[in-house]
């Protein structure tokens, strides 16, 4: 179902709780809403509303959704503005150009443990994204 994306700096603020295999909702939630999003990259579950930890970002051509999502490390530091859909005005924000990252992903009814090296822009965003699950407001 697609929802509203919150605004609310206190809700946003929170750090999220660990997602779960029950999360299934929250998991189509957050695809059907950034798909039906054309300006946006990624969205955190916080954005719609659930205090879970769940990211979505585009990748190519399809939406990937991670659960519990954690940098492990990261490389090549810069500085840079982004845009947030909760927020109205810019924010200056340290990402790393390379970053790996350890998290979860559903298969059937069970999380199965995952990590992956991103780079470039689709780090940027999942940098951004995990802010979010961090209570860090963008």
């Amino acid at each position: 179902m697609i929802k509203e994306i919150v605004r609310d700096r206190d809700f946003l603020s929170k750090p999220a709780e660990e997602a779960t295999a029950a999360d299934t909702e929250v998991i189509q939630d957050l695809r059907d809403t950034l798909e039906s999003l054309d300006d946006a990259v990624c969205l955190a579950a916080n954005q719609i509303g659930s205090t879970k930890a769940v990211i979505a970002y585009r990748d190519g051509d399809r939406i990937a959704v991670m659960l519990n999502p954690k940098i492990k490390r990261g490389a090549q530091p810069y500085k840079t503005q982004e845009s947030c859909l909760s927020l109205d005005d810019l924010s200056e924000v340290r990402r790393f150009q390379m970053i790996t990252v350890s998290y979860q992903v559903l298969s059937g009814e069970n999380l199965v443990s995952r990590t992956k090296r991103l780079n470039g822009w689709t780090a940027e965003v999942v940098q951004h994204a995990i802010d979010h699950c961090a209570g860090k407001l963008v």
